[in-house]
């Protein structure tokens, strides 16, 4: 009866739970994928600014040779 219901309205088929169930899985794990992939990112970032101010602090502290 459902279906009939869902054909007479031209609403279409009803959802697939579990396909909708396994798409969500997908993209939850998705999520977490991409949160991993940020968090390498910003601990390389944070390495790459460290590295860069202990260059920096290299370089302001020699003593510059006139040309």
């Amino acid at each position: 009866m459902g279906q009939d219901a869902w054909r007479t309205t031209g609403l279409g088929a009803p959802t697939d739970t579990d396909t909708l169930q396994r798409k969500i899985d997908h993209l939850e794990q998705q999520v977490a994928e991409l949160r991993d992939q940020l968090s390498e990112r910003e601990e390389d970032l944070q390495a790459s600014r460290a590295t860069n101010r202990e260059l920096m602090t290299q370089l302001n502290s020699t003593p510059h040779r006139p040309r």
